[in-house]
């Protein structure tokens, strides 16, 4: 039986979710957190593409990804192969790292933009991992909050910010951050 075509529109970002083998992790320490953020750099030099929200777990990651000229399943081919090739050296392991083929699913509404980079900002703190957004170090969730942080290349914040109001992108982004959290119970985060 084949698999069924994924559905690529370059004019729409994509929620892009892709696992451990075995739910096994992927990222074990701190460098290769750090690695795979460097892979995301080195793939945008070659192939153009940009994410409006990340969020890297122990034993998957999430994209908003919206890719330009190469297919998406071109860039997350490259992105997933480059990981799993430092992963398995710096291991000494073989075989498959990711569970199967990527997840994908494109994004054609802005609540739909909305929704999914709040789900994504929010996965560690529904996993526990956190018990505020802006304290996980390996999502882009620090990037709307601290107006001061330097955005990775790759990194567009505008197709979220731009559906806030507010007389300059900092007070976009703390609308943004509000709104993010309206239902959850996280004090410090409403500033």
């Amino acid at each position: 039986m084949t698999r069924a075509k994924r559905i690529w529109s370059p004019n729409h970002y994509h929620h892009v979710v892709s696992r451990g083998n075995w739910r096994a992790k992927l990222f074990e320490d701190e460098l290769d957190f750090i690695s795979f953020l460097n892979i995301l750099h080195y793939t945008h030099r070659s192939t153009n593409f940009e994410i409006a929200s990340y969020c890297l777990m122990s034993n998957h990651y999430h994209l908003m990804l919206k890719t330009h000229e190469a297919s998406l399943s071109k860039v997350m081919r490259n992105v997933n192969k480059y990981y799993a090739d430092y992963y398995n050296k710096k291991y000494q392991v073989q075989g498959h790292l990711f569970e199967k083929r990527f997840f994908s699913k494109p994004i054609y509404d802005l609540y739909g933009l909305l929704e999914v980079s709040r789900y994504i900002h929010l996965n560690p703190v529904e996993a526990k991992i956190t018990d505020a957004p802006q304290n996980y170090r390996w999502s882009s969730f620090p990037f709307y909050y601290y107006s001061q942080q330097r955005t990775p290349d790759y990194f567009n914040l505008k197709p979220i910010t731009e559906l806030f109001s507010g007389r300059n992108e900092n007070k976009q982004k703390q609308n943004y951050c509000r709104w993010m959290v309206k239902d959850i119970k996280i004090e410090h985060l409403n500033k």
